[in-house]
């Protein structure tokens, strides 16, 4: 149903937006030896999740439902958990491989319901963001090599 395809949706507004703060916090904060790679990709990654996480709520809104509106209502019902502390560089990648790796499975499951409830907009929308947290985690895995 709709309703179904929104509440997906509402859960991929609220992953992604957790994942954009802590990219950031990320980009603001990694040092070391890839200082600079690290610190550029992370801003491409939080620029693209800013862009995207606006156009998911206006899906869900175009759908007749509520956006997300506090942080609180995001970690809650996001499946990406903030850290408690800072980590370093390597585990930064690490956490944000996690991230994705989350929002991916998120997707396939919003795409699944938005085909059964004939919501073609929204299976495109979703579908675009698989391939872009793909690419994106590939980027994130060959720094680790």
């Amino acid at each position: 149903t709709k309703a179904d395809v929104a509440h997906h949706l509402h859960k991929i507004v609220c992953s992604s937006y957790v994942l954009f703060a802590k990219t950031q916090g990320y980009h603001w904060n990694v040092v070391g030896p890839q200082f600079y790679s690290l610190h550029k990709m992370f801003e491409e990654q939080y620029n693209d999740l800013f862009l995207t996480i606006d156009e998911l709520a206006e899906r869900v809104r175009a759908l007749q439902h509520k956006a997300p509106f506090s942080l609180s209502e995001m970690l809650k019902t996001g499946s990406i958990v903030e850290q408690s502390k800072l980590p370093g560089a390597e585990d930064m990648v690490k956490d944000l491989i996690k991230g994705h790796e989350a929002i991916v499975d998120e997707l396939k499951e919003g795409i699944e319901h938005a085909e059964n409830a004939d919501d073609d907009a929204t299976a495109d929308l979703l579908t675009g963001r698989l391939e872009v947290h793909g690419k994106t985690l590939w980027m994130l895995r060959a720094t680790l090599q």
